[in-house]
């Protein structure tokens, strides 16, 4: 059996991937790693996975982790942006540990800005020489169950410095399932990148007025500067850094060339990738309460 790591295990895209396995027929060894054995145990009961004590921000875990582990689904925890403190030690124990293939979550443009954390990481994986595939997904759907949530729910707005930039979307489901059919035919998506995203691209408007539609309450949408921005996520007290991971995803888009739409989701899957509305109306109590 091919033992296989999935870190983040219990984050958004993490479990999707452990319950698209759920649905393939696979010769894998499926490992969750997680930080609290106990407690995150609870949160993956429903389905067949082993588990490993994994913590991103404690290196003695890594070795013991990653011992015997064949394929490392990694990801990058929003809290976690020193590449060089956390990231370059899990490569190195990789090598080690002699890891022969890396799926790594990155983000739609990667190549185009060396900015944000996930350029670095895969720079190493590439210069690691371990066989890798990136996944590169567009913005998050389900940002609007996570962290747009508390603006969505109690103040019937989208309150981002976004303007007028569209924006490719991707159904985290899609990743979990494009994920699962990568791991289990690994050998046909050595060294490739895929963009992730569905078929249309939005502005924060549109989906203002698609969600409008849809949950049938009326959602503003409010582009704000980046001072005033800044001063209400902290008054919310939201941590600075993420206040600035925000700005990155929302407000640079505005001066960057439009993303592209791909068909790999359809391409990977044998299906066709979720729409926004579909996603809407999947998750209405989510989006509503």
């Amino acid at each position: 059996m091919t033992k296989v790591l999935i870190t983040g295990a219990t984050g958004n895209v993490g479990t999707e991937v452990i319950k698209s396995l759920q649905n393939i027929d696979h010769q894998l060894e499926i490992y969750a790693g997680v930080r609290n054995l106990n407690e995150d145990r609870l949160k993956l009961s429903n389905y067949k996975v082993n588990f490993s004590l994994f913590d991103f921000t404690d290196v003695e875990t890594y070795k013991t982790a990653l011992n015997g582990c064949e394929i490392l689904f990694l990801l990058r925890p929003p809290q976690i942006s020193e590449v060089e403190k956390y990231f370059k030690p899990i490569i190195d124990t990789c090598k080690k540990n002699g890891v022969k293939h890396i799926v790594f979550l990155s983000v739609q443009g990667v190549e185009k800005s060396k900015m944000i954390p996930h350029h670095k990481i895969e720079k190493l994986i590439v210069d690691s020489k371990i066989p890798y595939t990136f996944l590169r997904p567009a913005y998050f759907m389900q940002n609007f169950t996570t962290t747009l949530h508390n603006d969505l729910v109690n103040k019937k707005r989208i309150y981002l410095p976004a303007g007028n930039a569209k924006f490719t979307l991707v159904d985290v489901r899609d990743i979990g399932a494009v994920s699962a059919t990568i791991l289990t035919n690994i050998s046909e998506h050595i060294n490739k990148s895929y963009e992730l995203t569905c078929k249309v691209k939005l502005t924060f408007l549109e989906m203002a007025r698609i969600l409008s539609d849809i949950l049938g309450i009326e959602i503003q949408y409010i582009s704000p500067n980046l001072i005033s921005f800044f001063l209400t996520k902290r008054k919310e007290k939201t941590p600075t850094m993420f206040i600035l991971v925000m700005i990155m995803l929302h407000y640079f888009p505005r001066f960057q060339k439009e993303p592209e739409t791909t068909n790999w989701v359809e391409k990977i899957t044998n299906r066709q990738p979720t729409t926004f509305e579909q996603f809407i109306n999947d998750n209405k109590k989510a989006l509503t309460e």
